[in-house]
């Protein structure tokens, strides 16, 4: 009979001893995947080409905001104004506010598209990253830094990822402006 309980007894004793290996050997990691994404030169100079690219309608926006505060200046202040007069800035002043409404949604649009463009080649190339990292260091798991309540800043690659993505996709520079004559 001793032979009935001891097996049971091994049983239950080496799944508790192969639970407590098991998680011994179990190694973890955070990033912050945005953070690390955000920081590479891959992003920084989109972000750049994309205030460039958008820059002249941005600028443009604002000198048609500025119109229709003038425009509602006048109307207010200009006592003198005829009937005609105020009919007039009050079409220039809607016509305006279309234009300006236009350029704002196509703004909008296009940094939407943009960015979405960036953003999602980029995100999938971090990933690949992350998980090279991961099988290099011998990871079980990484955890997104939203995700931890608690981590030691040693267990953060987000560095060492943000880093890994530059050497992996680097950034060919700008090409050099022509000398002003």
């Amino acid at each position: 009979m001793s032979f009935r309980l001891f097996t049971p007894l091994m049983a239950c004793s080496a799944l508790f001893l192969a639970g407590h290996v098991a998680q011994a050997q179990t190694k973890v990691a955070v990033i912050s995947l945005q953070k690390s994404l955000f920081d590479t030169a891959e992003i920084k100079k989109a972000q750049d080409e994309m205030n460039a690219n958008l820059g002249p309608r941005q600028a443009q926006a604002e000198k048609l905001n500025q119109e229709i505060m003038a425009i509602s200046q006048k109307l207010q202040n200009d006592a003198s104004l005829t009937q005609q007069a105020q009919f007039d800035l009050n079409a220039d002043g809607k016509h305006t506010q279309t234009e300006l409404t236009r350029i704002q949604e196509d703004l909008q649009a296009d940094a939407q598209s943009m960015r979405q463009n960036v953003l999602s080649k980029s995100t999938d190339r971090m990933q690949a990253i992350v998980k090279k990292l991961a099988e290099e260091k011998g990871l079980d798991l990484v955890v997104d830094t939203q995700m931890a309540l608690f981590f030691k800043p040693t267990l953060d690659l987000t560095a060492e990822a943000t880093a890994a993505y530059d050497k992996a996709y680097p950034v060919a520079a700008a090409p050099a402006a022509p000398p002003k004559k």
